[in-house]
């Protein structure tokens, strides 16, 4: 068992809690491994009925993989380890969506990359109005994975295309409505909870307990914005996406559902947020990795197509295989997070510089083992 994580039975709750809360609850590979374990070991133990999955202290459920194990792997020339820890942390995720007993995630805090691989395929999935949601990987020229894909391709209209090539952060009540989450518990609430779970209220099944506790977020703003970000967000590239974001938000073009221009090239006042919101999208996507922006345009959309979970993953996988070799990931993470200059160094600069057909190479092509024996 890691240090890094707790495990503990009681009234038949198996609960399990990140502890490396001066981390944002970051996830090693020994603790990728110690989880494993114990869901291993929890599913055919008749003394647990349920799991409940959270993390220590209130900053964050977990804020993704060990970014800095990451760069160590992909920097120091250890592709196998790199390579071993996607793998078995793709097989965890895949292990909970399937997980024969009921599994309640609490997202209270920062919850990204690796930890939406944990909670976001949980049969029920809690978040709190300190949620704060997200698949980051483009700001270090990176791609959403973890099955992430499978959750952002499954989003209303283009909001997971908007999410994932933004590296959006979503609040409680964005994250149900794009479907990252299913009932929203005030923090304070939480530790009730939990004891009604263990004591089994009535109404006894864990969802019927969760909706005990169940409230009502307030209005998505990601709902709101979806008439423009469905109509910007189609394009079939990423130049088109910011074209048609530059449109918008200059008062150049229409959506439905959104205030029109004034017929000068100004915006209806009613409409300036949305605008100005836009303008900030376009920005923020000229900064990105050009790379990491294709390939993650066309994962999320091939995504969709995608039979199951575990083929999203396996996609996933083939990605981030590519991906461990290349300058983007490498610089990317010194930029943001090692150095953190904020100022990193895109190769190739541009998105016309991305070779056509490089997406879909890096999707298809199949460098090392996959996850599974055969592809899922």
């Amino acid at each position: 068992m890691s240090e890094h994580i707790s495990a503990s039975v009681s009234d038949g709750v198996g609960h399990l809690t990140l502890e490396r809360p001066q981390a944002l609850n970051a996830l090693s590979y020994e603790m990728i491994r110690a989880l494993t374990a114990v869901f291993d070991a929890w599913r055919h133990d008749p003394e647990v009925s349920m799991v409940v999955l959270d993390g220590a202290g209130e900053r964050g459920f977990c804020a993704g993989g060990d970014v800095r194990e990451l760069y160590m792997y992909a920097t120091g020339g250890h592709v196998a380890e790199a390579l071993r820890f996607f793998r078995d942390e793709y097989r965890l995720n895949a292990a909970i969506a399937r997980y024969p007993k009921p599994v309640v995630a609490i997202m209270d805090g920062i919850t990204m990359g690796g930890g939406i691989g944990l909670a976001g395929h949980a049969s029920i999935r809690i978040v709190t109005e300190r949620s704060r949601v997200a698949m980051p990987e483009t700001r270090i020229g990176f791609t959403p994975d973890v099955g992430g894909t499978w959750l952002l391709g499954r989003a209303p209209g283009e909001l997971g295309t908007h999410l994932a090539l933004n590296s959006r952060t979503m609040d409680a009540a964005d994250a149900m409505h794009a479907g990252f989450a299913d009932a929203f518990v005030p923090s304070a609430s939480i530790p009730h909870l939990l004891q009604a779970l263990e004591e089994r209220a009535d109404p006894g099944t864990p969802s019927e307990i969760v909706m005990l506790f169940d409230e009502t977020p307030g209005p998505s703003a990601l709902a709101a914005a979806r008439p423009w970000v469905d109509a910007c967000f189609s394009a079939p590239t990423v130049h088109g996406i910011i074209d048609r974001l530059r449109a918008f938000a200059e008062g150049r073009a229409d959506v439905a559902g959104a205030a029109p221009g004034t017929g000068d090239g100004s915006a209806h006042p009613a409409d300036q947020p949305a605008h100005a919101y836009a303008a900030a999208a376009a920005d923020e996507l000229e900064t990105l990795s050009p790379t990491a922006l294709a390939v993650t345009l066309e994962a999320v959309r091939r995504a969709r197509t995608l039979p199951s979970l575990e083929d999203a993953l396996e996609q996933e996988f083939r990605a981030v295989s590519w991906f461990i070799g290349q300058h983007d990931l490498h610089e990317g993470i010194r930029a943001q997070v090692i150095d953190k200059d904020r100022s990193p160094t895109w190769d190739p600069p541009t998105l016309d510089d991305v070779p056509p057909g490089l997406p879909a190479r890096v999707l298809e092509e199949q460098l090392h083992d996959p996850v599974w024996g055969n592809a899922a």
